[in-house]
């Protein structure tokens, strides 16, 4: 079983930066995809970034390429997004995720292929 709890979302201005961490309750093994998730109101839950879990190959999804980061600590217990140039469309409640990866190079972005989440968190970004 593993626990993810985010942290560092808060309120800011568009144009500004927040980055992300989201800190395992034990080292997640070379096996295992993380991801980030996002969900604003009214919407569904999306993937913005996935890392695989021995290639280190990122994912980003179209609207946050570019301004978005997603990193792995080497010890393997800290997921961290890094994102930059906000806009009011960055509003959501952020999630990380992470499940066990068997074969293959590319990590899902189906949130129902993910096995474990973190409760969330805010980030808002006004104009």
């Amino acid at each position: 079983q593993v626990q993810l709890v985010e942290s560092g979302g808060g309120s800011v201005q568009a144009g500004g930066s927040l980055r992300l961490s989201c800190a395992a309750s034990r080292s997640i093994s070379s096996t295992y995809c993380m991801g980030w998730f996002r969900q604003a109101p009214g919407n569904e839950r999306e993937a913005v970034a996935t890392i695989h879990p021995w290639s280190g190959e990122t994912y980003y999804s179209d609207s946050v390429k570019g301004r978005f980061t997603i990193s792995q600590d080497n010890d393997k217990l800290t997921l961290n997004l890094q994102i930059n140039s906000m806009t009011p469309e960055d509003t959501a409640v952020y999630y990380c995720a992470a499940y066990r990866k068997v074969s293959g190079s590319v990590c899902s972005t189906r949130s129902g292929h993910y096995e474990y989440w973190g409760q969330g968190t805010q980030v808002t970004v006004s104009s």
